[in-house]
C-alpha cells in the first residue's frame, strides 16, 4: 500500500470517502450518536451489540450503504486520561492498526477530523504523519510475486486557517518517516547485500543530496590512525571496514556542537567466539545504530537546527577467519587505551571505542550520544519496548528522556555507578571487553567500557540490542523486520535543543 496523507478544510460528513474514522476514548461519553447516525443509522444499536466501548486496540467496522461513505471506522483509543503520554501513544497505535485495516477491505480514502488530544495541532499532524507512513512499510525487495499496491488517501480535516499553518508540520512529519523507513530498508537488507562499503555508500549519498561534509575512511587509514578496534574487529572478514563522518554545521555563531555515534555491524557472527547457528539469523540488524545515525543526518540536512551535529559511524563485519581476532589479544584504541579481547563477540564496543575517542579528539563536542545494538543482557532487562539508557550526567540524561516521550520512543534508564567499573578491567591490559561474571549486569558493564572513551564530555549510551528489531504488538511496525530506532528520538533532541 502507498499512504498519501492530506491536510483539507473540507465538511468530513459532506465530502466523499470510502470510509470516514472516528477515535474514541473509553473514558469518556462513547460517541456522538447523533452526528454518527448520519453516517450509519443503526450505530448506536452496533456498537452495544458489538460490546464496542473504545478500549484500546478495538476497532468496529460498519459497513454504511451511504452515499458518501462504504464504511464508518471506530478505533479505540483506551483510557486516555490516566497519563498524556500513554495517550498519545495510544493514538500512535490507532493510526497504526488504521493503515494496515485499509488494505483488507479494499479502502482507497479516509477522512477523519483532527483528533483532540493533549496535544497541538501541529504535533498531532506530524506524528500522524511519521506513524502512517511507518506501518505502510514493506519489506518486499526479494519478493518475485508482489501484491498489486493499494494507494490510499488519508485526509485530515482541519479549520481553513489551519490547513497552510499545518503544511510544514505534515512536511516534517514524512520527512521524519521517510528517513526511518531509509533506515528499516538498509537494516532488513541481508549482509550480502548491504555491506560496509554499500552502507557507507548511502552516507556519502545522502550527505552530497543534503550539502553536508562526508569523509569516508577505508581501513588502511584507519589502520594508520591506530584504530586498533575497528581495525581488529574487521580483521577476520574479506571484506575492509569503513568509519563515517558527517557533519552539519550550522549558521548560528557558537553553537554547542553535539555527536551522535552509531555502532555499525553489518553481519555479527560472534568472531572466533561464534555464536549459535539460530543467533546468526538476524544478525544483519547490528548495524542499527550506525543506520539510525545516517538516516538522522538526512533530517538534520534539511530540518537545520541550531547546533552543530556530527555523525559518526564506525562500519564493519564480524567473521571468524585465519585472520580474525583471537580470544585474548589485544588491541590498542585510538585514544591510547588499550583492552584484552576475551570474547570476539564483544566487538560492538571495540569499534565504539574508536569512534567515541575520534569524535571526543576531533569535534570537542558538548554532548555525546551513542546507539549501538549492545547486548543480549539489556534486551533481556528490557524486553522490545523500552532501549537501555546509561549515562552519569543527569542534565543529558534529562534531554534525553525529555525527547524520548515527545518523540514517543521510549528510553528506561538503567544503573551506571562506580561499583561496576571494575568490572571491565584486565590484569594484562587496562580493560577487558567483557565484564566479570560475578557483576553481571551485562549492559551495565558494556556501558562502562565504552565510558573509558569519552573523557569527561556528556555522554548518554543508548542500547537499542531490544528494540531495533521484530517488535512485536506494536501496529506501526513489522514483524521480523526493522525498527528504525533512535532516529525520531535524535531529531526531536537535535531539533530542540536550546529550547
Amino acid at each position: 500500500m502507498a499512504v498519501n496523507i492530506k491536510l483539507t478544510d473540507k465538511d468530513l460528513l459532506k465530502s466523499k470517502y470510502d470510509a470516514v474514522v472516528y477515535f474514541v476514548n473509553d473514558d469518556s461519553d462513547l460517541l456522538d450518536y447523533k452526528s454518527l447516525k448520519k453516517i450509519s443509522p443503526n450505530i448506536e444499536k452496533l456498537a452495544k451489540d458489538k460490546k464496542f466501548k473504545g478500549a484500546l486496540g478495538s476497532v468496529l467496522i460498519v459497513p454504511t450503504f451511504n452515499d458518501n461513505f462504504s464504511y464508518l471506522i471506530l478505533m479505540g483509543l483506551g483510557k486516555t486520561k490516566i497519563n498524556n503520554e500513554v495517550a498519545f501513544e495510544n493514538y500512535r497505535r490507532a493510526i497504526g492498526s488504521l493503515v494496515k485495516l485499509l488494505p483488507t477491505h479494499n479502502i482507497s480514502s479516509v477522512g477523519f477530523d483532527l483528533p483532540k488530544l493533549d496535544a497541538t495541532p501541529e504535533y498531532i499532524v506530524e506524528h500522524t504523519a511519521v506513524i502512517a507512513k511507518m506501518a505502510d512499510y514493506v519489506f518486499n525487495v526479494f519478493h518475485t510475486d508482489k501484491k498489486t499496491i493499494l494507494k490510499t488517501d488519508i485526509n485530515i480535516v482541519v479549520s481553513t486557517a489551519l490547513v497552510k499553518k499545518l503544511k510544514s508540520a505534515l512536511d516534517k512529519g514524512l520527512l521524519i518517516a521517510e528517513a526511518v523507513n531509509d533506515a528499516r530498508s538498509w537494516i532488513d537488507l541481508p549482509a550480502n547485500m548491504l555491506t560496509p562499503a554499500d552502507l557507507a555508500a548511502h552516507a556519502e549519498s545522502i550527505s552530497k543530496h543534503e550539502g553536508l561534509k562526508c569523509t569516508v575512511f577505508t581501513e588502511k587509514e584507519i589502520i594508520k590512525m591506530g584504530m586498533g578496534g575497528l581495525a581488529g574487529v574487521s580483521k577476520g572478514s574479506e571484506l575492509d571496514c569503513k568509519l563515517v563522518i558527517i557533519e552539519y554545521k550550522t549558521k548560528e555563531k557558537n553553537a554547542p556542537t553535539v555527536a551522535f555515534v552509531g555502532k555499525g555491524i553489518t553481519f555479527d557472527s560472534g568472531g572466533l567466539s561464534i555464536k549459535p547457528a539460530a543467533s546468526m539469523e538476524t544478525m544483519k540488524e547490528d548495524m542499527s545504530g550506525a543506520a539510525a545515525v545516517i538516516a538522522t543526518m538526512k533530517v538534520i540536512g534539511q530540518l537545520k537546527p541550531k547546533i552543530n551535529i556530527v555523525g559518526i559511524a564506525p562500519i564493519a563485519e564480524n567473521l571468524p577467519s585465519g585472520t580474525a581476532l583471537k580470544p585474548g589479544d589485544i588491541v590498542k584504541f585510538y585514544n591510547g587505551k588499550t583492552a584484552e579481547v576475551k570474547n570476539t563477540d564483544a566487538e560492538g564496543r571495540l569499534i565504539l571505542a574508536d569512534a567515541l575517542s575520534y569524535a571526543v579528539k576531533h569535534y570537542k563536542p558538548d554532548a555525546i550520544i551513542d546507539l549501538a545494538t549492545l547486548t543480549g543482557a539489556c534486551a533481556y532487562a528490557l524486553g522490545p519496548f523500552f532501549s537501555g539508557l546509561f549515562s552519569q550526567h543527569d542534565e543529558l540524561t534529562q534531554r534525553v528522556l525529555d525527547a524520548s516521550k515527545v518523540s514517543g520512543e521510549a528510553v528506561w534508564r538503567l544503573p551506571l555507578t562506580d561499583d561496576y567499573k571494575v568490572a571491565v578491567k584486565a590484569d594484562v591490559a587496562d580493560l577487558c571487553n567483557i565484564g566479570r561474571k560475578d557483576y553481571m549486569a551485562g549492559g551495565t558493564t558494556a556501558a562502562c567500557f565504552l565510558q573509558h572513551f569519552v573523557g569527561e564530555t556528556p555522554w548518554v549510551h543508548l542500547d537499542i540490542a531490544g528494540t531495533a528489531f521484530n517488535v512485536p504488538d506494536v501496529s506501526y511496525y513489522r514483524r521480523a523486520t526493522a525498527t528504525g530506532v533512535g532516529i525520531r528520538l535524535l531529531t526531536e533532541l537535535a531539533m530542540n535543543w536550546e529550547k
